[in-house]
């Protein structure tokens, strides 16, 4: 029998790494003499990639650069924050809690996320939780992104899951969106990273601080049939 999955958002979802992106973009455009900007104006563009996140950092400066410059900086960017992808960032604590949970219920966990695949990977390693994992999948992994449906059915099949048998958790509109056109349960965060906020998003089940994550998930889980 299939064993049941959860998959999980990275950012915003699963650890806490706001800090370190917003840090690392910042210290890119200075640099190069451009304006930074405040962690809460970069915070909306985390669940959509690293690149939107530097083109919403230059909309909110006013500034509009060609496509070259934007890939000069966008390939720093990545470089810079590979070399410090966890000095800020940590998970929370309600998903370190939920893992536990899941594990002794039997429900594997797997990561879909827009983060490109190496950087995911180093992040959970850097953070000893690699193992937790049946796999990571990041943006490049399968030649399609969230909110296209086949990231998140892609990634359900590497981790050895089923659809049918699977609760998707996120902290974005892109991930709802992703959710629905895959038509599996979603668990909402309402304290990501996202361009709309979550409790506007209808999930299957809205969670805050504190509450508890994988109770949510199982209760959502569909049975074996």
């Amino acid at each position: 029998m299939t064993r049941p999955l959860a998959v999980f958002d990275l950012d915003g979802t699963l650890v806490e790494t706001g800090p370190d992106l917003a840090d690392s973009c910042n210290q890119v455009l200075a640099a190069r003499g451009l304006p930074t900007v405040p962690q809460e104006v970069l915070s909306p563009f985390i669940g959509v990639g690293a690149r939107k996140m530097i083109g919403g950092a230059l909309k909110a400066s006013g500034l509009s650069l060609d496509e070259a410059t934007i890939d000069d900086i966008f390939r720093d960017y990545i470089e810079h924050y590979a070399s410090r992808i966890a000095r800020l960032s940590r998970p929370f604590p309600e998903m370190s809690a939920a893992l536990d949970a899941l594990d002794e219920a039997g429900v594997a966990s797997a990561i879909c996320t827009n983060k490109l695949e190496k950087l995911a990977k180093l992040l959970i390693a850097e953070l000893g939780m690699t193992e937790r994992f049946a796999f990571i999948a990041g943006s490049d992994t399968f030649g399609v992104s969230k909110p296209d449906p086949r990231h998140l059915t892609d990634t359900v099949a590497a981790a050895g899951g089923a659809v049918n048998r699977m609760v998707y958790v996120g902290d974005s509109r892109i991930d709802r969106e992703t959710a629905a056109a895959a038509r599996v349960p979603f668990v909402g965060i309402d304290y990501g990273y996202t361009d709309k906020p979550m409790r506007e998003l209808a999930p299957e089940r809205l969670l805050s601080r504190g509450d508890d994550v994988a109770a949510a998930i199982l209760a959502l889980m569909p049975p074996a049939h």
